[in-house]
């Protein structure tokens, strides 16, 4: 089932939750929600739910617009962060309950309901449970159970609100996987909201960055990581750092040395210099370079996260290097990124 979200604006109490935003989803397509607390994916997926109505714009589901269809007339399953199992269901009652409440020649009978209970815990890897109830389960088990009956329905989308958030670390991991693995084998169209970009790089076909009720980027785990397109992306997906710098006929200038990089596409003017700390390459002299004094240096893993003061101590970036390296406190480093992008400052854009 395609999703289409035209210009939709949301206010709540006057308040702009979301500012026109578009946005298409393919059918079998498994999209992220991504973006800090107050970015409005919440509240876009809601709007998908039907569980709020839009102030303006409109949703499609396929070419039919639902946008004040009721949850029940779009066919959706929602799984929630914290579960909302019915605690004096068992397991096979959970999963059945969609299919139970329906009315009318719509209601299976009750041997096919649990038939259909059955079969799906069997597809999420509980079979067994069926007569548990859910104090009895795991979080990750819950969770399950959870996603077993937002599919009971056969809803033509699948939505879920921060699924994960709730658990350990590990469990997460776990269930990342095995939920790729359910999408993959089902082929819902889901569309998941999360604040962990881990999560959505690992999961999404597609990843929606979200700001302040603005869309900034959508595209695949590449395209966010390694292409972003504003300054909010780059520096909310993966680690990165930043400098001031100024733009002179397409050569980058930090204070009053050139870095030794060129850019075709930016104006001259103030602008901020971003790149990965993995991104660079050590450099023995600084004819041409970035170079800073050791502040701080601690092992992160396989690597060593070394923290340079650059101008001073006005400005710190972080940079990456193989374990070896000592970078003692207040030795000099000299280094220029490998990959990196310069976005103008806004006042200097829009002059």
């Amino acid at each position: 089932m395609d999703v289409s979200i035209r210009n939709v604006r949301k206010e709540f109490d006057r308040f702009p939750a979301l500012h026109n935003v578009s946005l298409d989803i393919h059918s079998g397509e498994l999209i992220a929600l991504l973006g800090p607390s107050g970015s409005g994916k919440t509240t876009l997926l809601r709007l998908i739910a039907g569980l709020e109505t839009p102030t303006d714009g409109s949703i499609y589901f396929g070419p039919e617009d639902a946008s004040l269809k009721s949850v029940q007339e779009r066919n959706v399953g929602f799984v929630f962060q914290h579960y909302a199992l019915f605690r004096h269901m068992t397991v096979a009652e959970n999963i059945g309950f969609g299919l139970k409440v329906r009315k009318g020649n719509d209601r299976p009978p009750n041997e096919q309901i649990r038939k259909r209970a059955l079969e799906l815990l069997d597809l999420v890897q509980l079979s067994g449970l069926e007569n548990r109830y859910p104090n009895q389960l795991s979080g990750g088990q819950r969770q399950r159970v959870a996603l077993a009956r937002a599919m009971a329905i056969e809803p033509r989308v699948l939505l879920l609100d921060e699924p994960f958030g709730a658990l350990d670390a590990q469990v997460r991991r776990e269930l990342r996987r095995w939920l790729r693995e359910i999408h993959d084998t089902t082929g819902h169209t889901t569309v998941f909201v999360t604040h962990d970009q881990e999560e959505a790089l690992e999961l999404a076909d597609r990843v929606v960055v979200m700001s302040q009720g603005r869309i900034e980027q959508v595209g695949t785990a590449d395209d966010a990581y390694d292409r972003p397109n504003s300054p909010f992306v780059y520096g909310f997906i993966g680690d990165s750092s930043t400098l001031p710098v100024r733009v002179e006929n397409g050569e980058i200038w930090l204070a009053d040395r050139t870095v030794g990089l060129q850019v075709n596409d930016v104006p001259d003017g103030n602008a901020s210099l971003y790149f990965r700390p993995h991104d660079i390459t050590l450099l023995d002299g600084c004819g041409g370079c970035i170079a800073g004094t050791v502040a701080t240096s601690r092992r992160v893993a396989g690597t060593r996260r070394v923290e340079l003061e650059v101008g001073g101590s006005q400005h710190r970036v972080e940079i990456e290097l193989p374990i070896e390296h000592v970078a003692a406190e207040r030795s000099r480093i000299a280094f220029r990124p490998t990959r990196w992008k310069v976005f103008p400052d806004a006042q200097d854009s829009t002059a």
